[in-house]
């Protein structure tokens, strides 16, 4: 199913999706918005549902780089700043 079959109304809540869902929904969004064929309407609905899945995307990486240092904080290995280069 791609995302040009689905309606805006019927599209998944962003917050209920995958890293991988999300990050999928918005590599067909950019792919969409590059092609240029979508009215200004369309292209505005799109943006917008892109800069979501974005800041979904963001979440996960954020959470998931959370848990690995608490992880890491847990065995006694804290980051260095050489980690941080």
């Amino acid at each position: 199913m791609s995302a040009e079959s689905i309606a805006a109304t019927d599209r998944p809540d962003v917050t209920t999706l995958s890293y991988e869902q999300a990050r999928e929904e918005l590599v067909e969004v950019v792919r969409r918005l590059e092609a240029g064929s979508t009215s200004l309407e369309e292209a505005l609905d799109l943006w917008e549902r892109g800069e979501a899945l974005a800041a979904r995307c963001q979440s996960w990486l954020d959470g998931a780089r959370q848990r690995l240092e608490a992880a890491r904080e847990a065995v006694g290995d804290s980051p260095t700043e050489e980690d941080d280069a």
